[in-house]
């Protein structure tokens, strides 16, 4: 489990750090509207981008399920028809790029200054739309076939790329906001082309070969969209979630917004890292579903749980010990460093609360019971809502991170009810 959980837990640290140096190159500007404007603009593609994040996760459990009973033709249509809607999908978003752009600033209410930052941002990023899809595709198709050290190279170029491009045009030609995009257009575009070369090489060791009649069968068609259409809305509910937590921000005045962004770097953190293990299990889950192996689907869900609270709980130590430096490496602006202080404890202590949703998540991926994990998620973004509209009022910022802990708590519940499902429909194949 630790073989195939650490490549992508250090694949998975990247992607937030990724973000952090967005920050920390945007922080030690005079004027924290840098901040907000490159975290309003990555709200906006979470939802342009994430919302098809059923690319990586469906073609994961897809991918896992077939590589189970080792049938190679399967593997290659599933690939084939993922790459396919991202193409198409990536093409729309940059045709109806304008209306998009129009109907974001509408619904977050920014200041002027605030919302003409931001589209610098957006006019440069939104071309990356289709590498972005297709890196999804690409990295979810590595995880299904048990090869995260190829899923951490990819990783690795993507956010490397970004990294060093954010130090080069924020740092050296001062081109602030606008470089951000630039350096994360061109990292997702080097990413994609790295991930089809790892995939060749890949696909080599698999038996069977690309067929035309069996990538287009309607029937696998119907219950690819079918899991893709209940992860699509998961996934759009839980951006949702976390975007209006950033809008709620934005009421509050720049610093509040500034502050919970350079947070939110913390809770991103312990996220992907925490999704190392998730996405372990959807690997290895799916492959016992797809086998008819209960007591290989049980062995992967225990181990990988007991890893991830061990994980947990260092981050728990971790953030309580370094969490002030981490907010100082972020950011020079005192007044966001005082604000992100006084809400440091909620990060503390969402490693032990986040951890059974992130879990619950990989489990219900790799199976494809995705009906249910739509179901949950609406549910839960409506306790969630309901909170906001309690907490906010009464204890102002803290009572919106409050509601932010409880979305995750309702997660797990939820999921929590329905897991047993997962294991009464595995089935011993000849069965």
């Amino acid at each position: 489990m630790l073989s195939l959980a650490a490549p992508i837990i250090v694949s998975n640290l990247s992607i937030p750090l990724v973000g952090a140096v967005d920050t920390a190159v945007v922080g030690h500007l005079p004027d924290p509207l840098y901040i907000g404007a490159v975290a309003l603009g990555a709200v906006i593609f979470n939802f342009l981008f994430w919302g098809f994040g059923f690319l990586r996760m469906g073609t994961t459990g897809f991918v896992a399920q077939a590589y189970g009973v080792g049938d190679g033709v399967e593997v290659r249509a599933i690939i084939a028809r993922a790459l396919l809607i991202a193409a198409v999908l990536g093409a729309l978003l940059i045709i109806a790029q304008q209306p998009l752009a129009r109907i974001a600033w509408w619904a977050f209410e920014g200041s002027p200054e605030l919302e003409a930052l931001g589209d610098d941002y957006y006019r440069v990023r939104i071309w990356s739309a289709p590498a972005a899809l297709a890196h999804y595709v690409l990295l979810g198709t590595l995880i299904g076939l048990h090869n995260t050290r190829a899923a951490l190279v990819l990783q690795l170029v993507l956010n490397g790329t970004n990294v060093v491009l954010d130090l080069v045009f924020v740092m050296g030609f001062g081109w602030g906001v606008g470089g951000v995009a630039a350096a994360t257009l061109i990292g997702e575009y080097a990413a994609a082309a790295c991930g089809l070369l790892l995939l060749r090489r890949n696909l080599r060791t698999l038996p069977g070969g690309w067929q035309r009649d069996h990538i287009l069968d309607s029937r696998r068609i119907r219950a690819l969209l079918r899991a893709n259409r209940d992860i699509f809305v998961r996934t759009l509910c839980l951006i949702f979630a976390f975007a209006y937590f950033t809008a709620q921000g934005t009421r509050l005045g720049t610093v509040v917004l500034a502050a919970n962004a350079v947070l939110m770097h913390l809770q991103h953190f312990l996220a992907y890292g925490l999704d190392g293990f998730a996405h372990a299990t959807e690997a290895l889950a799916g492959s016992a579903h797809g086998s008819g192996d209960r007591r290989a689907y049980r062995t992967a869900v225990g181990v990988a749980t007991r890893w991830a609270l061990a994980v947990a709980a260092l981050y728990v130590i971790g953030y309580g010990l370094i969490g002030h430096w981490i907010i100082d490496l972020l950011t020079g602006i005192e007044e966001v460093r005082t604000m992100a202080y006084g809400l440091l404890p909620w990060v503390i202590v969402s490693p032990l609360i986040s951890v059974w949703s992130f879990q619950l998540d990989g489990i219900f991926v790799g199976t494809t019971h995705t009906r249910e994990m739509r179901n949950g998620m609406i549910i839960a973004v409506a306790v969630y809502l309901l909170a906001v509209h309690t907490l906010l009022p009464a204890w102002g910022n803290h009572g919106l991170w409050l509601s932010l802990m409880l979305l995750m708590v309702a997660r797990a519940v939820t999921l929590g009810m329905w897991l047993p499902r997962i294991e009464r429909s595995i089935r011993p194949r000849g069965r």
